[in-house]
């Protein structure tokens, strides 16, 4: 199943966290970060996916690692819509950090600086999508639809956040 069709489906279902209020708060901040630094939303959003290909491999390193308690934790405590420096430095090491600003910069045309400077905003952006699936009355308990969408456990190989996003933005018609 498609990941923004996981999000749809934690959105629907009252036992998961997810809401338009949610999405949309994402969404806006997407478009205030595009406004703020010059950027078009769709070149913020491109930025945003790549980064999700990255933040995907961090969180399936946590899974193999330490179990898919860690991932879920990670995404519980740095998602959201405010700068967390603490959210960057849970996936990623400062060498990597460079990497991943370097990486989306070549791709996106963007500033490496500036996109380096915007990793404490855009990494919880993309955990806060991925904490729709969540349990909403204990979130640490497994089973976040969406997170394993993302991480891929069906190794279907379907998965994308640019994609998610295009599609909140039609499904709350904007």
């Amino acid at each position: 199943m498609r990941l923004f069709e996981q999000i749809i489906n934690a959105i629907d279902n009252p036992n998961q966290q997810g809401s338009t209020s949610q999405l949309g708060d994402i969404l806006n901040t997407v478009q205030q970060l595009s406004n703020n630094t010059g950027t078009s939303p769709s070149t913020m959003q491109s930025a945003l996916g790549i980064l999700g290909g990255y933040v995907r491999s961090a969180l399936r390193e946590k899974q193999a690692n330490y179990g898919n308690q860690e991932a879920q934790a990670v995404v519980n405590q740095y998602s959201g819509t405010s700068p967390n420096p603490q959210a960057v430095a849970s996936l990623f090491s400062p060498m990597m950090q460079q990497q991943v600003a370097e990486a989306i910069a070549q791709r996106t045309g963007m500033n490496a600086n500036m996109i380096q400077q915007l990793l404490p905003l855009l990494v919880p952006l993309v955990l806060n999508f991925l904490r729709t699936g969540a349990n909403a009355q204990n979130p640490q308990t497994g089973g976040n639809s969406v997170l394993n969408s993302f991480l891929d456990t069906d190794g279907d190989g379907d998965v994308d956040i640019t994609d998610a996003m295009q599609t909140a933005l039609r499904y709350l018609g904007r």
